[in-house]
């Protein structure tokens, strides 16, 4: 028994999607198809926070202070 939904990466040309693989349905079949883009590995954080870009060093320091508050207002857990 074929699944009912399968994930097959593509490329697209135009309106043809060319498929890395056999997708196992035979010839004429008719499907729904539902794109989503495949990112390289990184590509999305670089999106994310590309914005940010230029204020690497006032991001770090950001973060530093986030991380000092956080360790600094810990309590220590009572028994």
């Amino acid at each position: 028994m074929r699944p009912e939904m399968i994930v097959v990466k593509g490329v697209i040309h135009g309106t043809t999607v060319e498929l890395d693989q056999e997708p196992g349905f035979p010839s004429g079949q008719v499907v729904s198809v539902t794109l989503q883009p495949v990112m390289p590995r990184g590509q999305g954080l670089q999106r994310a926070f590309g914005s940010w870009a230029e204020d690497a060093e006032q991001l770090d320091q950001f973060i530093q202070e986030l991380y000092r508050n956080r360790h600094d207002n810990r309590q220590e857990p009572t028994p």
